[in-house]
């Protein structure tokens, strides 16, 4: 129940109480949450505090407000799973991807980020591939990356059109004999940007897990994904460390 003289501010009691809703599954995936006025006669509290409540719920991700319509428990979204060992399927048994992807391909001047990456100077002519995963309607991943355009120039790895390539990046090299015997890969989190908020459709409040990474064949740097970006409530990152013994 809602205190009113209590320790903590009315509109996190009322939060509270909404989100137990929630997990308790009273309010399942998609479904409506009473209206500002039913809540304020419920609860007994202020219009404000509904609408406080309401923003603190939206930025957790539990629900999205459609105007005009009300708002939502969020749906229940697949999770796509990144695991390590994607690399090595990709060579040895690459199977036709299960999402769809929307890509560019262009030209562009290596910045002082993708040179030092790819161990090149800056300046350097690399292929720019901004590509956006999507399973069904539901965009999964944005992902921009470079490689050295004196690698693929003229190949079909440069086209588009070849997008997506079954065991993604590590395939599309070695079609091209180009084999990635190693990839580095740092994660990181961080909240999106404006233009992944609208590419993604994500909740306010969803936190992005990014991955930079840089693919080797040999001691030779071929390609360096600036940015992998995967909305937090959509994937997971698998890692497996094999110490030997």
């Amino acid at each position: 129940m809602i205190d009113p003289h209590g320790d903590r501010a009315v509109y996190r009691q009322l939060a509270d109480q909404l989100r137990a809703d929630i997990n308790s599954g009273e309010y399942g995936p998609g479904a409506a949450i009473p209206s500002e006025a039913a809540l304020m006669q419920r609860y007994g509290v202020a219009r404000n505090t509904v609408r406080l409540a309401m923003v603190m719920l939206r930025e957790e991700g539990l629900v999205v407000t459609h105007h005009g319509r009300g708002t939502f428990v969020r749906d229940s979204l697949p999770i796509r799973k990144i695991s390590s060992d994607r690399y090595r399927a990709a060579l040895s048994a690459p199977e036709p991807p299960e999402y769809r992807t929307e890509a560019t391909h262009q030209e562009v001047p290596a910045t002082a980020q993708v040179a030092e990456l790819l161990g090149v100077d800056v300046g350097t002519p690399v292929l720019e591939r901004r590509i956006l995963f999507l399973d069904g309607s539901l965009p999964q991943q944005m992902s921009m990356s470079y490689i050295p355009l004196e690698l693929v120039a003229n190949t079909p790895v440069a086209d588009p059109q070849h997008e997506p390539w079954a065991g993604g990046t590590v395939a599309a090299l070695a079609s091209i004999d180009v084999r990635v015997t190693s990839v580095r890969e740092l994660v990181r989190a961080r909240m999106p940007q404006p233009d992944e908020t609208r590419s993604l459709a994500v909740a306010v409040g969803t936190p992005m897990l990014t991955v930079t990474r840089t693919m080797f064949a040999g001691d030779r740097a071929v390609e360096a994904a600036v940015d992998i970006v995967v909305p937090g409530d959509r994937g997971e990152l698998e890692y497996r460390v094999d110490l030997g013994g």
